[in-house]
């Protein structure tokens, strides 16, 4: 249920109408009151909190309609069994409930019309549109947000009214009141609903928009595109690229394939254009574009794929040891682009069909954020005794979709090393920030994150009442002040221009303002900043969302302990300590071999008695016997340090424009020579095709690739 509120309201709304009937049949007006509102108050609470007991609900024809039909016909019980059978205000009740319902056929039809009408062919960010078509307005948030419940919840009036009415002997004018509120808001709430269905209310068709933007595409002249496709909870994979994007030397384009990820992409300078249906995209103007880039593995890419115009690039979405970073289905793109030479290796002992001489090394453009390792600092934050507090991560990865017990450390070895990192001497810290999809599998790891959290949890309580640490309160209350007065700001700028009604009119006005976007990104870091001066630095963490980032987590870390995942590979470039665990057990010497981030790791068992190794690293660095083997490490999975890693990855980008050029030319080339040999040129054309030509689009040739 999520909650023990929403439990409590789930109980209450299945047990109130069965309540409900026995009122009606005793029958007690007063207590079928009572239990109304028990049964509507419930019910609002569910829907308002997303509760699963409410999506349940439905697919066993227990839905929203169905509830409150049924406490309808509860009603007309009650007036039978008060004797009202006979009285006017009997027949007003059972007409009322009659039209209203026949209010919903015309008010959903008019909702669901009004939502398709609105929803665009294709949705955009950064993208100036305003100046070539016509978008109106979104109807008012109140006429769609919520509007089954907004329709149903009017038979309130109806049903105080009748009940007033009931418990009079001669029932009369509350009763008609209600009704007649009921039934006439309903056909108003109809009305009302009508213009936004019609003429200039409407936005233009789908070819309409669609030339609009093939309009801006041949205005912008695309170069490089970063295409993706997934589910909304894999948005991070993306928006890791976005600052890479915006730092091009190229043009740059975001083409999205589904909504979610659109709605869960982070702020960008770059245009977006979300295109969900994959003819559409087959039509888009893309003839500029040099440069595919491909964040993620996954089917839709084809659509893009087929485009021999341009060149593609899997970039992935991360760089570790794990399967999905030598996938066979790598082979489609003409190039494969790894942050060092690691990336290369792994593919050549994979032998999966990735040819050496389409590997490039470019580096990890988004690792430019992470600091490297100083040792551990003086708190000036309060601390342990000697003013002294390492602080570890430890960032578990998820559990994965194959039952895999070598995927993750969480379920076998995650509690053991939490505590052993809670009661080390001399103390450290711990900041735990497990995988967002964690949970999402496999039940056992889902229940050990709550265990691991209990424990962080209960294990700060304890250190806070421990007189052996000290904090500076009055700079903590500062920091609170600064975080609160950040957040107004962020707040603020976020309700600039306000949420847009629906997807036309943040397509119309989705153009970023880039002085606020810079100075959100410039308050972002000031939060980050006093967030972690917010508490004092012996302080245990459990750190989950978007905030603080995974690599603000590396910064204020001294050590970290993760498993097999790019987030090792990552850390890395910190060149500070970390540790990893073995969870399949497959012994210390073979994990090394079969994976090279661990190299320079300390190794743990599933029992974490190797943790003390790690730790004496972070406290005596000078006596770290893996320091040197970090930084050979670092080079080879990373690359070196110069050039900066986006320059690497910018050069790549031209490098393989020109050869997307060249093959362009001579394309036109061959064609040309063609010529003097019309059936030639034909049987030339058709074997090899480019993007669409501006005149037709030939859906037939569309629908065939």
């Amino acid at each position: 249920m999520g909650s023990a509120a929403e439990l409590t309201a789930a109980a209450l709304m299945i047990l109130g109408f069965p309540a409900l009937m026995l009122a009606a049949l005793v029958p007690s007006a007063p207590l079928f009151a009572v239990l109304a509102a028990v049964t509507y108050l419930a019910d609002h609470y569910l829907h308002r909190k997303g509760s699963y007991l409410i999506n349940r609900l439905s697919k066993i024809r227990a839905g929203l309609s169905i509830r409150f039909l049924i406490r309808q016909l509860l009603l007309i019980l009650l007036l039978a069994r008060l004797s009202h059978a006979d009285d006017l205000i009997f027949y007003g009740a059972v007409a009322c409930f009659i039209a209203f319902y026949g209010l919903q056929a015309p008010h959903g039809a008019l909702v669901t019309l009004i939502r398709n009408r609105r929803r665009m062919p294709v949705a955009t960010r950064n993208i100036d549109l305003k100046s070539r078509i016509r978008i109106p307005d979104a109807p008012p948030r109140g006429l769609l947000h919520r509007s089954a419940e907004k329709m149903l919840h009017l038979d309130l009036f109806a049903m105080v009214g009748i009940l007033l009415s009931a418990g009079q002997d001669s029932p009369t004018t509350p009763g008609f009141v209600g009704v007649g509120l009921t039934v006439g808001l309903g056909v108003l709430y109809v009305l009302a609903l009508v213009p936004y269905v019609r003429g200039r209310k409407i936005p233009p068709k789908a070819e309409v928009v669609l030339a609009a933007v093939d309009d801006w595409l041949a205005s912008y002249k695309p170069e490089t595109v970063l295409y993706f496709s997934g589910s909304k909870d894999s948005a991070y994979q993306i928006n890791m690229w976005l600052e890479t994007m915006e730092q091009l030397d190229t043009r740059p384009l975001i083409i999205l394939r589904e909504r979610a990820i659109l709605n869960n992409l982070a702020p960008t300078t770059v245009p977006v254009i979300c295109v969900p249906g994959g003819v559409h995209l087959m039509n888009l103007d893309l003839s500029t574009v040099r440069v595919a880039l491909y964040a993620a593995n996954v089917g839709k890419n084809i659509h893009l794929l087929r485009v021999p115009t341009m060149k593609h690039v899997f970039i992935g979405h991360g760089d570790s040891d794990k399967l999905a970073s030598v996938n066979p289905y790598s082979k489609v793109y003409d190039e494969v682009w790894t942050a060092g030479r690691a990336g290369r290796d792994r593919y050549a002992i994979a032998d999966v069909g990735v040819r050496d001489e389409d590997i490039v090394e470019v580096g990890r453009p988004q690792l430019a954020a992470i600091q490297t390792w100083q040792g551990v600092p003086d708190s000036p934050r309060g601390g342990a005794a000697d003013g002294r507090c390492p602080t570890v991560l430890y960032a578990p990865t998820w559990e994965g979709w194959d039952g895999n017990p070598g995927n993750t450390s969480i379920v076998l070895a995650g509690e053991k090393i939490v505590k052993k990192l809670v009661k080390a001497d001399p103390p450290v810290r711990v900041l735990y920030k497990p995988h967002p999809f964690t949970g999402t599998v496999s039940k056992e790891a889902g229940a050990a994150h709550r265990r691991i959290t209990a424990l962080l949890e209960k294990a700060a309580a304890e250190r806070a009442a421990d007189s052996r640490f000290t904090a500076d309160a009055k700079a903590m209350a500062q920091a609170k002040a600064e975080l609160a007065r950040i957040e107004a700001r962020l707040a603020e700028l976020a309700g600039v221009g306000g949420d847009k009604g629906d997807e036309a009119e943040a397509t119309r006005d989705g153009v970023v303002d880039v002085a606020r976007h810079q100075e959100i990104a410039r308050l972002r870091a000031e939060w980050n900043d006093a967030y972690w001066r917010s508490f004092p630095t012996y302080e245990h963490r459990v750190i989950t969302g978007a905030e603080p980032r995974l690599y603000d987590c590396f910064n204020v870390s001294d050590a970290m302990v993760s498993d097999i995942s790019s987030v090792v590979s990552d850390f890395i470039a910190s060149g500070k300590p970390y540790a990893v665990t073995d969870s399949g057990e497959i012994g210390h010497e073979e994990f090394k071999r079969q994976n090279t981030a661990v190299r320079a790791a300390v190794i743990l068992s599933n029992d974490a008695r190797e943790l003390g190794g790690l730790l004496d690293a972070v406290r005596d660095p000078a006596a770290d016997p893996l320091a040197d083997a970090r930084k050979e490490l670092k080079r080879y999975l990373l690359g070196p340090d110069e050039p900066a890693s986006i320059v690497q990855f910018n050069k790549a980008v031209a490098d393989l424009a020109l050869k997307a050029e060249a093959r362009n030319v001579g394309q036109q080339s061959r064609v040309g020579a063609a010529n003097a040999d019309p059936a030639e040129t034909a049987e030339l054309t058709n074997a090899v095709p480019g993007q669409r030509t501006a005149s037709a689009g030939d859906q037939d040739g569309v629908n065939a690739g």
